[in-house]
């Protein structure tokens, strides 16, 4: 199994100290992060694409480009970009030239994005969505692959033997798609032979397990073989410390801050207590021993391997946070390399 950690750089009040910092120490703390993530030995750093409050997180590959030039040998993940916003000729500008500055370390995972915030900044609307995502995907993916480029679609316009530059160091690209609850992804990512990355945060397993059980349907619809379908997952929440209820009492607060959250805003809330929170979700909050358990259930359900893990250290403290990653890298990683293998992510495009 491959462990990536993640970020949506969200840019609020620490839940247990009140504290807010600027935008560009925020932004520092994130490329910060990742340079941690691989001295600790992390398979890959990735960042998500938000357009609205409370969000820093509006230019990926701005900020994988800042990471890139500070690690080595760290995979650099989107989580998502939201193709249904964007130019698909800009993006693939943008993460081409991201790919030659890493050394061909990136990883993209795509995905329509959410929010009404970003669909108005974008003139997106829920009628269109997903069709521009599909759009931006098949014409991403052709620029990627080919310099010479005729194209006609729905939502730009048409290209006439279109050269994109950079070209990018990789010649192919795996590109995963993101999927909360929507069918519709899922069937992209079949058609197209791609892997599949469920968000598995907001709810219980059951809507997550049957969406992926889903993808691999649809796998072998298109006639691939089962053995060739990848799947990724999220979570909820991570903490980990060699006693359970150390963890559970640190997380009290940030989820009770969470709960607050999403009451004045309107969202929904599964988990009322943080016990249940622990208990029901995908988050992986206490001991070594729980977590590795936790992440053996999961994957009876989806069969995924490689897992994202929260990068921000929210209501706990510098050393708290770096504890937590070092004892997973010491304890938890070792034991699910050893029980959940993963195939190398740099291996040749499904067929």
């Amino acid at each position: 199994m491959k462990f990536l950690l993640m970020t949506l750089v969200t840019h609020q009040p620490d839940p247990v100290t009140g504290e807010k910092v600027d935008t560009a120490t925020r932004l520092r703390e994130v490329v910060d992060s990742a340079v941690l993530a691989e001295q600790l030995g992390y398979d890959g750093f990735a960042v998500g694409e938000r357009h609205e409050h409370p969000f820093l997180s509006s230019a990926p590959p701005v900020v994988l480009s800042a990471i890139a030039a500070r690690t080595t040998t760290l995979q650099l993940w989107t989580a998502v970009t939201t193709l249904s916003l964007l130019d698909p000729v800009r993006a693939f500008e943008d993460y081409s030239t991201l790919d030659n500055l890493s050394g061909g370390r990136l990883q993209l995972i795509i995905g329509k994005g959410n929010g009404t915030a970003q669909a108005e900044l974008f003139s997106v609307t829920p009628d269109d969505q997903w069709d521009r995502n599909r759009e931006g995907y098949e014409l991403f993916r052709q620029l990627w692959e080919s310099e010479d480029v005729t194209w006609e679609g729905s939502f730009r316009p048409r290209l006439e033997h279109a050269v994109a530059l950079p070209r990018p160091l990789q010649p192919w690209i795996r590109i995963w798609h993101g999927s909360a609850t929507s069918e519709e992804s899922v069937d992209l990512a079949a058609r197209y032979g791609d892997p599949l990355f469920s968000a598995n945060v907001t709810n219980p397993v059951e809507p997550y397990a049957e969406l992926i059980r889903h993808y691999r349907e649809r796998w072998i619809d298109y006639g691939r073989d089962p053995a060739d379908a990848l799947v990724g997952a999220g979570t909820a929440g991570f903490y980990v410390t060699p006693k359970s209820q150390d963890a559970v009492d640190t997380w009290r607060p940030i989820h009770a801050a969470r709960i607050e959250f999403a009451r004045r805003t309107g969202l929904p809330v599964v988990f009322d207590t943080v016990e249940d929170f622990v208990e029901r979700s995908s988050a992986l909050i206490g001991s070594p021993e729980q977590v590795i358990d936790k992440v053996a259930r999961y994957h009876e359900q989806f069969g995924h391997e490689v897992i994202h893990l929260g990068a921000d250290r929210v209501g706990t403290s510098d050393k708290q946070h770096r504890e937590s990653l070092e004892l997973f890298q010491a304890e938890v990683a070792p034991a699910l390399r050893a029980t959940i293998p993963s195939r190398s992510l740099a291996t040749l495009p499904c067929t």
